[in-house]
C-alpha cells in the first residue's frame, strides 16, 4: 500500500537525512552512509532512529506510514529541539547497546583498531 514504508527504519533513508542539522550532524551521517548496513555502528545508528521516529508503533494504517519512511526520518530529525550534540550522544548511546548486544551474544568479533576519523572529534565534542 505504501511503497516507502518499512517495518523499521531502512538504512537506505540514512544519506537523506544529511543536511538536516548543523556540521556535526552532517560528518555523522556521511561517516554512517558509508558503512556497510552490518556495521555495528550503522546498527547503531538504525537503532537510535528506530527509537527516535517511533518505529515500533508504526503500522500501515498510521499516518506516519503514509508519509514513507524517508519523510517521517526528516521529519524527525528535522523538528528535533535538542542539539547536534544531543544527537551524537544519542547515537552514542544507541551504538552501545548494539555493542553489548552481540558481546552478550557472542555475535560480536572484536574489530580492529579502526580509525574513526569522522565520527570521534563530533562525538569528543558532543561529551562535554
Amino acid at each position: 500500500m505504501y511503497p516507502d514504508s518499512e517495518i523499521l527504519f531502512p538504512t537506505r533513508c540514512i544519506s537523506q537525512l544529511a543536511n538536516l542539522r548543523g556540521s556535526d550532524w552532517l560528518e555523522l551521517v556521511e561517516y554512517i552512509a558509508s558503512l556497510s548496513e552490518t556495521d555495528e555502528d550503522s546498527l547503531g545508528f538504525s537503532l537510535m532512529m528506530i527509537k527516535f521516529s517511533g518505529c515500533l508503533t508504526c503500522d500501515l494504517d498510521s499516518y506516519r506510514a503514509s508519509l514513507g519512511c524517508s519523510t517521517c526520518a526528516k521529519r524527525t530529525v528535522a523538528g528535533f529541539k535538542g542539539s547536534d550534540k544531543a544527537l551524537l550522544r544519542k547515537f552514542e548511546q544507541a551504538r552501545q547497546e548494539v555493542v553489548a548486544y552481540l558481546e552478550a551474544t557472542g555475535l560480536r568479533v572484536k574489530p580492529a583498531k579502526r580509525k574513526r576519523i569522522v565520527t570521534q572529534p563530533a562525538l569528543a565534542r558532543a561529551a562535554r
